[in-house]
């Protein structure tokens, strides 16, 4: 991954500082337009029923809309375990992810939804073990519920 670290976000005209192992300068990109927008397709999708995207590839951003424990025909996987739904999670991340031309270690920032914040230590736990190198950017929110009853949604930006 070609991640970059700034201290403020670029101008149009301002160069990015690389990483150590990345010298070479170079400048920030304008925005493509979402006429630029490929759909991220799977089969089975368990989000067609309720018409959502599984994401977007733009450019060279893949973006994920929130994935849950659910298996390939939209079904619950590991009821009431927190630990079984947060792998699910992740298996879902990668697979869509893979399908956008893109890989769980080219994520750049990670929204993590949880129903109950006394599973943050888990959810920590399972996220260091996954960005051993270079975490993403993550907020993580309690929210009062989510779809289909499950413990943990994640959603993810991505490069290609």
């Amino acid at each position: 991954v070609n991640r970059k670290i700034v201290s403020e976000p670029p101008g149009d005209n301002e160069m990015v500082r690389p990483l150590a192992h990345d010298r070479r300068p170079r400048r920030a990109r304008k925005p493509r337009s979402m006429t630029d927008a490929q759909q991220i397709q799977l089969d089975p999708d368990p989000l067609e029923p309720y018409h959502l995207s599984q994401g977007f590839r733009v450019g060279d951003l893949v973006i994920v809309s929130g994935q849950a424990a659910l298996d390939e025909h939209g079904r619950v996987v590991g009821a009431g375990d927190f630990d079984a739904q947060a792998e699910q999670t992740f298996r879902n991340l990668s697979r869509v992810l893979e399908a956008g031309g893109s890989s769980l270690d080219r994520i750049v920032k990670v929204t993590i939804f949880l129903t109950d914040m006394q599973d943050f230590a888990k959810v920590n736990a399972i996220y260091a073990e996954a960005f051993k190198e270079l975490p993403p950017a993550r907020p993580t929110v309690q929210v009062s519920g989510l779809p289909k009853g499950v413990n943990v949604e994640i959603e993810v930006l991505a490069c290609k």
